[in-house]
Order: C-alpha cells, then structure tokens, then sequence
C-alpha cells in the first residue's frame, strides 16, 4: 500500500529546515532506521553533498539516517534497498531530468507501490502528480518529458499563493496561471499552501497542516478544501 507524505515546502517562515514537520516524519518513519534522500533538485546550485548534508542534519534530531542516492553507483539499486526515501525541493524541471537520465522513475514507482514510505517537499512533491507541469519553477533544463510518478490523480502547485489585494503587481495570480494550463489540459490541480501536506494510504488522500488547499478543476469553480478533507472524494 502506498504511503507518502507530499509537503508544500521544506521551511515555514521563522523556522529551520523540516522543523515544523518533523513531529508527523517521527512517525510516518518510524519503522525505518535510513532514509535514502534524493537531492537531484539541488535549490540555489547547491551541490548533492551540500544538500544531503542539510537533510541529514534535520533528520538526526529524530534518530535517522540519511545516505543521499548519489552516494551509490547504482542509484536503481539504492531505491530498490531503501527502507524509505525523500526527494528535497529546488528546481523541478533539473530533478525531472535527471530521475529520466539516471532512468529511476518506474523503480520509485515499483518501491512506492510496494509499500516504501516515500516523502516529498516542493519539487519532491510536485513529480507524485500526473506531470510537473504547475510547477512555478524556470525551465534551466529540458527533460526528455513532463511526465511523472502519478501517485496522485492530480497535479501539484506547490508554495500556492493568494492574490495580495493590496499589490500593485499587474502580472499573473497563480490561479490565473493555473486557469491557463487548463485551456489545454484536463489533469486537476491542487495548490498546496505552505505548512500543509498530504498525507497518502493507499487511496486515501488528505489534507493536512494548518491551512486550506485551493482545487482546480477545468470547466469549474475552485474549491477551497479544508484540513483534514478527504480529497480522494473528488476524484
């Protein structure tokens, strides 16, 4: 059975790395002593070391261990192992790209379907949709396709922010940008606020943290869903 925690964000605002989930990843890794982290979305450049190194710091304050998949030479075999993995946040279009170069998307899928307890922040959340295509990051590279894990029957827009009626900014909302992907395609999506997750079991779908989720769906109003909703019910 499936099981997978996909948070909007690493960081909340005036806390550390992890710290404001740490609590629910105490218990959701409780049967796993190592986690494999996936840091191929590296944020700012950093590099694989420096990001695995910041996973491994948070994690230790809950007695677990982190090896990053770049530390094995056959990263199929480090998934296929994993007692339970994380794939961090940074730029979506680079992790994309290297899950199809390093060809390790149907072993996430096989692990993750055979019960693998998988998290995801950001980018590590927005592949569990059908594609990455609301991610709001810049393309910097070009994978071989859009095309995810699809744990989900849905797309992720992860960091969702309300428009600020006091802006002066013209541009675009992110629900209008949402509005957009859905002149052409028919895949839901969900914008994630910061601070929530979704907690997935098997079928089961729902919302957790302290804050709303906003559902997109093409040819209809918006819904606001409320912590704790049971989103697979809208599927």
């Amino acid at each position: 059975m499936k099981k997978l925690l996909i948070a909007s964000t690493s960081t909340v605002h005036g806390s550390e790395y992890l710290v404001y989930i740490l609590p629910t990843l105490a218990d959701f890794f409780k049967e796993a002593g190592t986690i494999l982290f996936i840091p191929y979305a590296r944020p700012s450049g950093k590099t694989y070391d420096e990001y695995t190194a910041i996973a491994r710091e948070a994690f230790a304050t809950i007695d677990k261990k982190v090896i990053g998949i770049h530390e094995y030479k056959n990263p199929k075999e480090a998934i296929a192992q994993a007692e339970a993995i994380f794939t961090g946040g940074g730029n979506t279009f680079e992790l994309v790209h290297q899950l199809y170069k390093n060809e390790i998307l149907s072993a996430l899928t096989t692990a993750v379907e055979s019960g693998t307890p998988y998290m995801g922040t950001s980018a590590g959340s927005n592949i569990c949709g059908v594609t990455m295509m609301n991610t709001n990051d810049m393309p910097i590279v070009y994978p071989p396709s859009f095309t995810t894990l699809g744990f989900i029957p849905f797309n992720i827009n992860a960091h969702y922010l309300d428009p600020n009626p006091d802006s002066t900014h013209m541009g675009e909302t992110r629900e209008t940008r949402i509005k957009e992907y859905h002149v052409f395609n028919e895949t839901p999506v969900l914008g994630l606020r910061e601070g929530s997750w979704l907690e997935v079991n098997g079928a089961s779908i729902v919302l957790r943290g302290n804050h709303t989720a906003r559902l997109f769906q093409q040819n209809k109003d918006a819904v606001e869903l409320a912590t704790n909703t049971e989103i697979s019910e809208y599927f």
